[in-house]
């Protein structure tokens, strides 16, 4: 984690100010402890990734491989007892570690996809960037090139991990959930959320990013509506002409570009054998 990027941090739980305790850096912090001295959360970081859950025993709850793996490759006695600490305290349920680990690979090996070159001619240069859902860092590291300051956050650890390689001053990443996200009240002129509506709900995630944009600010949003998940589908979906609506009505502006559905390719490739293969809608909305 970069130092600098203390300034935009927030506590999730009460969105105060944190303070930061070293133990181990080099350019970056790559071992340390970030608190919250109003409330007292504090979230690890960990191989230079900040942790941003209100509850690190919950994050590693269904996540037991991945709190084996970081105490075994843990540096410091600081942070090995806040992962002993937390592993015990969790309570067990289905692991997600090994389902994340094989879709930050399918991510990084999908880097090159026409789809994200398509949707990177048509962003704008920013002061202030923010990507929620990131994963591996495929538009982050893009965008580093042309904004200023860039954040991308996301669920997995191991998407978080591989997008950290791509190693710049002014780009950083967090394990963060939208859904509470660690950037308090701070306005990002440039928000992205690609293909994000089937994992949470849509109007709450809508309604977020909507707040986190200041006037003519930008927030570019793509998705299949590919919302057949079983039990853990979504409640409320949205669709091609409900999300225009419901972007209209939190006061964005759509692009004349993107008034009308689309239907982008996006060609994921699983393995040699298998592929998903989706029409993307993309939507791009300035707040008035």
């Amino acid at each position: 984690m970069h130092k600098s990027s203390l300034n935009y941090l927030r506590c999730v739980g009460c969105q105060s100010k944190l303070e930061l305790e070293s133990y181990k850096e080099k350019e970056q912090i790559i071992e340390g402890l970030l608190s919250c001295t109003k409330c007292n959360l504090t979230y690890p970081i960990i191989h230079g990734v900040a942790v941003l859950w209100n509850d690190f025993a919950a994050y590693l709850s269904n996540r037991a491989k991945l709190g084996g793996e970081l105490l075994l490759s843990a540096k410091t006695s600081q942070i090995k007892s806040i992962i002993k600490s937390a592993l015990a305290k969790a309570a067990k349920s289905q692991d997600l570690s090994i389902i994340e680990k094989r879709w930050a690979t399918i991510y990084q090996n999908n880097k090159k996809s026409k789809f994200y070159y398509t949707i990177q001619k048509t962003l704008p240069k920013a002061s202030l960037t923010l990507e929620h859902g990131c994963s591996v860092g495929t538009m982050t590291g893009f965008l580093a090139g042309k904004c200023n300051t860039v954040f991308g956050i996301d669920k997995s650890f191991y998407a978080i991990l591989e997008a950290k390689k791509t190693d710049k001053k002014n780009l950083d990443y967090f394990v963060a959930d939208s859904m509470e996200h660690p950037f308090g009240k701070t306005k990002f002129d440039l928000l992205l959320g690609l293909n994000l509506f089937e994992l949470v709900e849509p109007k709450k995630l809508v309604k977020i990013l909507a707040s986190q944009i200041p006037k003519h600010g930008t927030l570019v949003l793509s998705d299949p509506y590919d919302y057949e998940r079983g039990a853990k589908s979504v409640k409320e979906p949205l669709y091609e002409n409900t999300i225009r609506k419901e972007i209209t009505k939190l006061g964005l502006v759509i692009s004349n570009t993107t008034k009308k559905p689309s239907h982008m390719q996006w060609n994921l490739k699983l393995h040699q054998r298998a592929s998903l293969q989706y029409l993307v809608d993309l939507v791009i909305a300035k707040k008035s």
